[in-house]
């Protein structure tokens, strides 16, 4: 499994216009074959920071993931909401416990 974590950032006068991007995404992501897992957090402490938490069965998951049209228009969505910082990171994990 690979398990994507990390934050964007955005002005946080965009956010009220980045949701309704950030749902289709989520929801296009989560209906992906091999996507266990996608979502995205608003921080509590800093307005504009974005938690990003990914989790997909293997690479060839993710690189369909990367060549799909929603992550494409996502993508392209960046400059008008000013999206950047981008700081994402992949990790191989195996499977989960409870702590």
């Amino acid at each position: 499994m690979l398990l994507i974590v990390g934050t964007v950032r955005l002005p946080p006068e965009n956010l009220d216009r980045a949701r309704p991007a950030m749902l289709a995404m989520t929801e296009a992501s989560r209906a992906e074959v091999g996507c266990l897992e996608y979502g995205y957090a608003e921080d509590v402490f800093v307005p504009g920071l974005i938690h990003v938490k990914e989790l997909w069965s293997d690479q060839a998951a993710l690189d369909a993931h990367f060549a799909s049209a929603h992550i494409q228009a996502w993508r392209a969505a960046w400059p008008a909401l000013e999206i950047g910082d981008r700081d994402l990171r992949v990790y191989e994990v195996g499977q989960p416990r409870a702590t």
